[in-house]
């Protein structure tokens, strides 16, 4: 379960915060997606639940985790522990192929990684129509980079995931199919998703919507949605 409380970020430049936020709680294993204008606060919203941002002032807490409290490298050890996240920089590894780019963050932190995990990664990968895993992610599509990231994102069965407009690079066809596989891996393991998203097929699906405006929540809808 996500809980904030008297959530505000501010820019000296700017005299009002780009994010304020009072209450919000979002039960776990929810399915959101986080609407709104460009520079809305979108981004600023899932950097801030992810820990990648501090709040200027106010509460972040999943589960009994006050992420305000952490250190820097403790809320790493945090997220890499129970966060998967597709942001809208890829962040991968020219020189690694797609693959070897998917289980490069437990290369760090084990090892050897097992066959599992592999044929997780290869499944994946599969599963989000990426034939080329073992290409060189430099000769890639930014629309082949994005189910790469999303592959990685998801390889840990996280607890969390946290996508930054996962649907924007992508055509109609394999932008439905992801937006598929991640409400078909947030019911099958139960985790929490959301989602900054301006794709309506996407949004649509979700059960919870967020529409944020000058850094306020301006609209909180249940949607009934089913799985699609």
């Amino acid at each position: 379960m996500l809980e904030i409380k008297d959530l505000t970020v501010n820019i000296a430049a700017l005299p009002e915060p780009i994010l304020a936020i009072p209450h919000l709680s979002i039960p776990a294993a929810q399915q959101i997606a986080v609407m709104g204008p460009s520079g809305c606060g979108k981004s600023t919203f899932l950097n801030i639940i992810s820990g990648l941002l501090k709040p200027t002032a106010g509460s972040v807490k999943w589960r009994q985790q006050e992420l305000t409290a952490l250190s820097a490298t403790a809320c790493d050890t945090w997220r890499f522990q129970h966060v998967g996240m597709v942001m809208q920089d890829f962040y991968l590894t020219n020189g690694l192929t797609a693959l070897e780019n998917v289980l490069l963050p437990l290369a760090f932190r084990h090892w050897r990684i097992s066959d599992a995990l592999k044929q997780r990664a290869e499944s994946l990968l599969e599963q989000l129509n990426m034939p080329r895993r073992h290409s060189d992610v430099a000769k890639l599509s930014r629309g082949e980079m994005q189910r790469v990231a999303i592959a990685r994102a998801l390889l840990a069965q996280p607890q969390v995931i946290i996508a930054d407009e996962p649907t924007a690079s992508l055509d109609a066809e394999n932008s439905r199919n992801i937006a598929r596989l991640l409400l078909e891996i947030s019911e099958k393991e139960k985790c929490t998703l959301l989602v900054a998203t301006h794709d309506r097929f996407l949004s649509e699906q979700l059960q919870r919507r967020l529409l944020l405006q000058n850094g306020v929540i301006m609209s909180d809808q249940q949607t009934g949605a089913q799985p699609c």
